[in-house]
């Protein structure tokens, strides 16, 4: 759970660290609405840019970003629709964009959920401990950004597989970088980094996506609602929202999906991950190139419970989409089968890990046989910004992008993207899956297994979680009058 109790002394000093840096937090629902944001601070943002190390950014971490990298305010969730042209299926795909967040990724909202609870209530101390912010991709980068607003140290940890456009970035914001063995898949590697620094001696506190419910919760509460204003926009009379596909990693973003079954009950969730390495489908194993998606774990964060389907999806299929998406003959082939230009040129916002998700949303439209009034939600967590190395990596390792190259990816990954490898969950696969927390979690983590138990049998577990977001912005808007009396 979150710890909420407050301790005066550090909550002091962290205060006055954030009243010399002229910081404001805002609280969660500003981020769900920025209607709700002040004028001021409004103001000042029209002289600051989307990535700016600046304290004003804080309020720039929300879905209704304008998307313009310097001086933009807000609008509109940003959200693409994918037409039937490209996804070769009559469902309506749309997937929320993450791009126009400071960072490029929506991670940074899961880090503020994580570091500003105990920032707010004095249980981690900015002018003495430093963040730690174990991940294999985006989370340690807005963990970092979070870190540098609220002028605190930080450490990123993640794999040395990771693209360079990672590391060349963190190098500028984060007190250190250390890289551990591996690649997306090893998450291990990370946790046991994690141990390394708590035995070190040094003082430190380890803001753990897997197992922080400040991340669960800033996706409940604020990209849950960010989806349920775009199928406002978005659904017509005739149609019906069906479920939320999203490729697991931390399981964060997943909580939308426990906001959505509140609020359109029936519709489904499905969780994706690297065929390569199947850990929910057969507890499996393996490395992949699905930058972003850890595995061989299930995260502490994951209401298993509410799941209702795993799948998998071919890494390959990630890899040469993208270069479908982002390659001239990509773009020729696309405009050939009938892609609207105005969607080929937004493809460039979609990462590796939004194209599994597009794959992910795919297999499920065809598993449940959508027709054109039924609408199925994903995320596009990150742009090909991230991945513009991978991208001249697979030119040098595979030659130019050819237009025969284009059609087959075409052919094989999208209008050949199949409903293999798909589980829909019956409750004991459910259990099944849930019950590998133990061997992550109680036996390497020290977890409880009454907790453990708690989080499969108390239906009050997770709505506890959920209903901490009021007692958490009463304790930022205290923080802020301290801060601005």
């Amino acid at each position: 759970m979150i710890d909420l109790t407050v301790r005066p002394d550090i909550l002091e000093r962290a205060v006055q660290r954030a009243r010399d840096r002229s910081i404001v937090i805002p609280t969660f629902a500003q981020m769900r609405d920025p209607d709700r944001i002040p004028d001021e601070v409004r103001k000042r943002l029209l002289d600051v840019g989307l990535w700016d190390v600046d304290p004003a950014n804080l309020f720039r971490i929300t879905w209704h970003n304008e998307p313009t990298g310097h001086g933009g305010q807000f609008g509109p969730v940003n959200h693409l629709e994918f037409p039937p042209e490209l996804t070769g299926v009559d469902a309506r795909i749309i997937a929320l964009v993450g791009k126009w967040f400071p960072t490029g990724a929506h991670k940074v909202g899961a880090a503020f959920g994580c570091l500003v609870p105990r920032l707010v209530t004095g249980q981690f101390d900015p002018t003495s401990q430093r963040s730690v912010w174990p991940s294999t991709g985006n989370y340690c980068r807005g963990g970092a950004y979070d870190a540098a607003l609220l002028a605190c140290d930080s450490i990123a940890i993640l794999p040395e597989g990771m693209s360079e456009e990672r590391f060349a970035w963190l190098e500028g914001i984060a007190g250190d970088v250390v890289k551990t063995v591996g690649s997306e898949s090893n998450v291990k590697e990370i946790f046991d980094a994690c141990w390394h620094l708590r035995r070190s001696g040094e003082d430190v506190v380890i803001f753990n996506q897997f197992d922080e419910f400040g991340n669960y919760l800033w996706h409940y509460t604020v990209t849950g609602p960010a989806m349920d204003e775009v199928l406002a926009m978005r659904l017509g009379p005739n149609d019906a929202y069906r479920g939320l596909v999203l490729t697991t990693g931390s399981a964060g973003t997943i909580a939308a999906g426990d906001h959505l079954k509140q609020t359109h009950p029936g519709s489904l969730i499905a969780a994706a991950e690297a065929l390569q390495c199947p850990t929910l489908l057969a507890s499996g194993y393996g490395a992949h190139r699905i930058e972003g998606i850890g595995d061989k774990h299930v995260p502490w964060v994951h209401n298993v419970r509410n799941t209702d389907m795993v799948l998998g999806v071919d890494d390959e299929a990630s890899m040469s989409l993208l270069r479908l998406f982002n390659e001239p003959e990509g773009h020729a082939e696309l405009e050939r089968r009938g892609v609207p230009r105005a969607t080929v040129d937004r493809l460039h916002e979609l990462g590796i890990s939004s194209v599994a998700n597009l794959v992910a949303s795919i297999k499920f439209a065809r598993w449940y046989e959508l027709g054109s009034h039924d609408v199925v939600l994903t995320v596009a967590t990150d742009s090909t910004e991230m991945y513009e190395s991978r991208l001249r990596e697979l030119e040098a390792e595979r030659g130019p992008f050819t237009a025969t190259d284009a059609a087959v990816a075409f052919e094989r990954y999208l209008l050949g993207n199949s409903t293999d490898h798909m589980i829909e969950l019956d409750h004991w696969q459910r259990k099944q899956i849930h019950n590998l927390k133990y061997f992550t979690w109680v036996e390497q983590q020290g977890r409880s297994v009454e907790e453990l138990d708690a989080q499969w049998h108390d239906p009050d577990y997770w709505t506890g979680i959920q209903e901490l977001v009021e007692p958490i912005d009463q304790l930022i808007a205290a923080f802020n009058d301290q801060v601005v009396p």
